[in-house]
């Protein structure tokens, strides 16, 4: 039938869905595939590469400077052999390369397939520095907050006869505000894993956007905003949102928090219909300096703050979660400057379905 694909295609567009780079060679050292990330990270076109020795596709060189494919004689080597683990070797020009390779063996221990998957040293050692970036900044974050409630308690526990209740209420209340903030950050921490890992477990059903709006500015007055702080508006019927409530209610929430945090003046929230498609838009402005457009696509990184910003009032990770929250129901997410000045945070949801609540 015309509709239908091939195996081949099929097969060779999976390989390109990898991000590591993927050549396979047959029984002869001919290269049979050969994917998008590999044609990438070595420069050599797809085209080129097939059909030609994996060798000359692939000159890979040790640290020393020695001819890898000599010195692993995937052909001719041992016949027990199936995999090779990760090493660094590197390409003519000097890139590096993190490489692993392993056998399909038939009759008589033959080898019938050589794989080899590669991986960017480059972009390994950014996701390093990254992850060594997130130790420090957790390390700061918890530290203050610890080492309040520990001089706290040890004050209390030692001089607990000499101060009134007023002051031990004060200390007490200091220790559980110290102790909520060390709670949330353990919190974003875990939904930055869940959000990384691609595993935020959504429990869609029908979820009315207005009302959640409604509960978010009803938690903020009940903590102490005024309610003049807060505008909302609704522009036209929805269609029927099947979203995770929670998710919802933690997007519009931190959202909320920013502008109120971040901004100035009245915080307006707006839900409408999206024109463009079948679902809905909601827009969190505030009335302050706004974000410079240059800066508007840092956001939403990990541990971002804006210039000046106070490490004591944020973790900067609450922008992160938003977007990967936002991503997780099909929406997306963007920031510009509000009509009245300020910062516009706007994202879009799609309406989904039934058959996707779980």
């Amino acid at each position: 039938m015309g509709g239908e694909r091939s195996p081949e295609l099929s097969g060779r567009e999976a390989l390109d869905d990898l991000p590591d780079g993927v050549l396979v060679a047959d029984r002869t050292g001919r290269v049979v595939a050969f994917n998008a990330a590999a044609a990438r990270m070595t420069g050599v076109p797809v085209r080129a590469a097939l059909g030609r020795d994996f060798r000359d596709v692939l000159p890979l060189r040790d640290a020393e400077g020695r001819d890898w494919w000599k010195c692993l004689a995937p052909y001719e080597g041992l016949a027990t052999r199936t995999r090779h683990p990760e090493r660094s070797l590197y390409l003519p020009d000097g890139t590096e390369l993190l490489v692993t390779a392993g056998y399909r063996r038939g009759e008589g221990r033959r080898v019938e397939r050589f794989t080899v998957c590669l991986r960017d040293a480059a972009q390994r050692a950014r996701r390093e520095r990254d992850r060594a970036d997130l130790v420090s900044t957790v390390a700061h974050e918890l530290r203050s907050p610890l080492t309040s409630v520990k001089g706290f308690t040890a004050t209390l526990l030692a001089r607990w006869h000499r101060f009134n209740d007023d002051q031990k209420r004060v200390m007490l209340e200091t220790v559980n505000a110290d102790a909520d903030r060390v709670t949330r950050l353990i919190t974003e921490l875990l939904d930055v894993s869940r959000i990384e890992a691609g595993r935020l477990e959504m429990r869609r059903q029908v979820v009315d956007l207005a009302e959640e709006v409604r509960k978010v500015i009803a938690g903020r007055v009940a903590a102490g905003d005024s309610e003049d702080r807060f505008r909302f508006q609704t522009r036209g019927p929805l269609p029927e949102m099947w979203l995770d409530p929670d998710k919802i209610g933690q997007i519009i929430g931190n959202l909320v928090e920013n502008a109120v945090r971040h901004g100035a003046g009245t915080v307006t929230i707006v839900v409408e219909p999206d024109v463009h498609g079948e679902g809905a838009v909601v827009s969190v402005r505030d009335e302050g300096e706004g974000i410079p457009p240059e800066a508007a696509q840092r956001v939403f990184r990990q541990f971002w703050r804006g210039p000046g910003g106070n490490r004591r009032r944020g973790t900067g990770l609450g922008l992160y979660i938003v977007k990967g929250l936002v991503e997780a129901h099909g929406g997306t997410i963007t920031v510009q400057r509000a009509p009245g000045g300020g910062a516009e945070f706007r994202f879009t949801l799609p309406a989904g379905a039934p058959d996707y609540a779980v």
